[in-house]
């Protein structure tokens, strides 16, 4: 299971609803790269692709592919504001480290 903070869950919903065209809701997916091997993308997604798994998540859904789910799984999101900047925070059980900005890690 993936979860979604109370404030991450509020952004998303701004940001979906700050858009001109039609959106269901966002894609979580792993890719390799990063300084630390993986790395996290979150887009906004008007529809579920085949194979995906679809988590409805107050008013908008998440999609993940098999996939990225297996790195995924377990792992809360939340949005995090500092004096430095905004953004998405990723707390992932199946992460063995992470590089210093915290946009990739390793397994």
């Amino acid at each position: 299971m993936i979860t979604l903070t109370e404030k991450a869950t509020e952004q998303v919903k701004q940001s979906i609803s700050g858009q001109q065209e039609s959106y269901e809701g966002i894609r979580l997916s792993v890719h390799a790269g990063g300084c630390s091997g993986f790395e996290y993308k979150m887009q906004l997604e008007r529809t579920e692709r085949d194979g995906d798994q679809v988590i409805k998540n107050s008013g908008f859904n998440l999609y993940i592919d098999e996939q990225s789910l297996l790195y995924l799984n377990g792992t809360e999101i939340d949005f995090v504001e500092s004096s430095t900047g905004a953004g998405y925070t990723f707390r992932n059980p199946n992460s063995k480290g992470s590089c210093g900005c915290g946009e990739s890690f390793n397994v």
